[in-house]
């Protein structure tokens, strides 16, 4: 995220995952089971899995792709030296050891990190993946022309922020050390206490040199998961998986891999996908999405079906859909007309305007309502379910603005139910009653992104949203609201340009802890203390309903990712 320009890109496709999938992505099915209707509902080997999707699954090579914690298509082919626990809802948000024999080991200020291999590892051919596979996968992931993965690497290793990759630098990085083939030992700036959370990066996945072929890579991946690639189709578009017979259960507790085949087909329309698995005629009784929603009209007519609701999955990805003030722009510079559109806000009239209570959660926080995120309740400025209009006119008055004013608010004209026009309307409704006349301002998606992100362009009163690479307060507040991450020059996501001094050495002494426990609690402070400034107006958290086919068992969805675990299904 700090360098978010990709991360935001990423969150899109999603929704975002996410939003919801670019590359992302990102359901403890709290609320369901999603076992189908029928028959035993206990996961079997055998059959095929058909992945119906609207992205492709593009540039399928581990650097270049931005996805974390594992559960998607790429976390079948690649191993990382940690991932996430492959569970439903909060337990899934959790760290735990992949290729590695542990999530890490720290020095005692966790600027050194040491890892060691299981024994036992290979490749799709049968070779040993060593401890040197690991180093070479990172650092071609600097190489200019595979360029696309998390950016976190280039700023957390030592001697990296230049580093051009293997092709270029036969030397390597340093900062990576393989004292021998079983242990590598990273050696970073600063403190980072959450390191074995970005080792779930696909960037950490071997990549033997002498089956390096650059660009090209991504055709044929070897492979160091439970599947390899055997054909892959204008980019992404087409991908089949076949079993990797030299992958062993024994050095992966994670990932069951119960089809013996995976097809992934891309690039199909939304509306078509949800209704091929709503229909489950032939191959789609055992198909799944992982980048598709239910969207309100859908969802509607679901909901009124029992058969079709009961193979409904429910995620929370942590993910907060907000207004954003620049209070470079008057009045926005202003704290007291920011606390008045805050207290205004009708945050029922807005969940409507994204799906209704069933597809979006109020918010109140900026941190999403998950423990790893160290969330903390609080409501700085109580507007209720319908907005408090009355104390919104008393601010206005104190700010010299007693007989209301008149502001303009930047959307994105994409139906997304996030930053759409919807969203906009609610707020510019539920203004008016405190005497702000909002006049809507519709920008078209890539305008719309341009604009906000850019400190020349950045609007004063806008919508925005923002989701975290992993379930920590790290990757959630620093970008938005750590003032040395402001990008003059590039894409900036600290859209209230926020620099003060106290919030960026919490944020580094946070960063320092190993005990995330302890870190979720000051992140969720931290949070409660920058909420106070009034920079930025939660509105709501979605919530992600995909559809599975009436041949799917075994549906595990995490708050890591909140969407559907594809390394745990099992057809019938």
């Amino acid at each position: 995220m700090r360098h978010p320009s990709l991360r935001a890109r990423r969150v899109a496709a999603v929704s975002v995952s996410l939003v919801l999938a670019a590359g992302a992505a990102a359901c403890g099915p709290k609320d369901n089971d999603a076992k189908s209707s029928g028959g035993d509902s206990a996961p079997h080997k055998g059959g095929t899995l058909t992945v119906l999707n609207s992205d492709p699954q593009e540039d399928f090579d581990p650097a270049r792709l931005y996805t974390s914690g594992g559960g998607n298509v790429p976390s079948l082919v690649f191993r990382t030296l940690t991932t996430r626990n492959r569970e439903s809802g909060a337990a899934g948000a959790k760290v735990v050891p992949d290729l590695a024999t542990d999530t890490g080991r720290p020095n005692k200020d966790a600027t050194v990190w040491t890892y060691t291999l299981k024994k036992g590892l290979t490749y799709e051919d049968g070779t040993a993946i060593t401890s040197a596979d690991i180093k070479y996968g990172i650092e071609r992931s600097f190489a200019p022309e595979l360029s696309g993965g998390a950016p976190y690497l280039r700023d957390w290793l030592v001697g990296a922020a230049d580093y051009q990759g293997p092709y270029k630098d036969k030397k390597g990085l340093a900062a990576i050390e393989t004292p021998d083939d079983r242990t590598i030992v990273f050696h970073l700036n600063k403190p980072e206490g959450e390191f074995p959370f970005l080792a779930t990066q696909t960037q950490f996945a071997p990549v033997p040199k002498a089956k390096d072929t650059g660009t090209k890579y991504e055709e044929h991946p070897v492979s160091s998961g439970p599947y390899k690639v055997v054909e892959n189709e204008n980019d992404g578009e087409h991908l089949v998986l076949e079993r990797n017979t030299h992958w062993s259960a024994a050095t992966d507790a994670e990932r069951k891999a119960y089809p013996d085949k995976i097809d992934v087909q891309s690039g199909l329309d939304s509306s078509v996908i949800n209704q091929r698995l709503s229909a489950s005629q032939g191959a789609d009784a055992a198909a799944v999405t992982t980048d598709t929603n239910l969207g309100p009209a859908e969802l509607a007519k679901v909901t009124g079906d029992k058969e079709l609701a009961s193979r409904v999955g429910t995620g929370h990805f942590g993910y907060t859909n907000y207004i954003a003030f620049n209070p470079t722009v008057k009045p926005f510079d202003n704290a007291k007309v920011r606390q008045a559109i805050s207290y205004a806000v009708d945050r029922s009239s807005v969940v409507n305007a994204a799906g209704g209570t069933a597809l979006a959660e109020a918010a109140t926080t900026f941190l999403p309502n998950q423990k790893s995120f160290g969330y903390e309740p609080y409501d700085l400025f109580p507007a209720g379910a319908t907005g408090n209009a009355a104390k919104a006119k008393e601010l206005l008055k104190e700010a010299g603005y007693p007989n209301g004013l008149t502001v303009t608010l930047t959307h994105d004209n994409a139906q997304n139910f996030k930053t759409s026009p919807e969203i906009a309307t609610a707020i510019q409704d539920a203004l008016k009653k405190a005497g702000i006349t909002v006049k809507l301002q519709g920008l078209e998606d890539n305008n719309y992104s341009d604009t906000i992100h850019n400190v020349k362009t950045e609007p004063g009163f806008f919508l925005s949203a923002w989701g975290a690479d992993w379930p920590s307060g790290g990757p959630f507040l620093a970008p938005i609201f750590d003032g040395r991450q402001i990008v003059k020059d590039g894409a900036n996501f600290n859209t209230g340009l926020l620099n003060d001094k106290s919030v960026n050495a919490e944020i580094d002494a946070i960063n320092k802890l190993t005990d995330l426990d302890a870190a979720a609690k000051r992140w969720g402070a931290l949070d409660k203390k920058i909420g106070a400034q009034a920079l930025t107006v939660p509105l709501f958290h979605p919530v992600y309903k995909r559809l599975v086919g009436k041949d799917i068992r075994n549906v595990v969805i995490s708050d890591w990712t909140g969407v559907l675990d594809i390394s745990q299904v099992a057809v019938k």
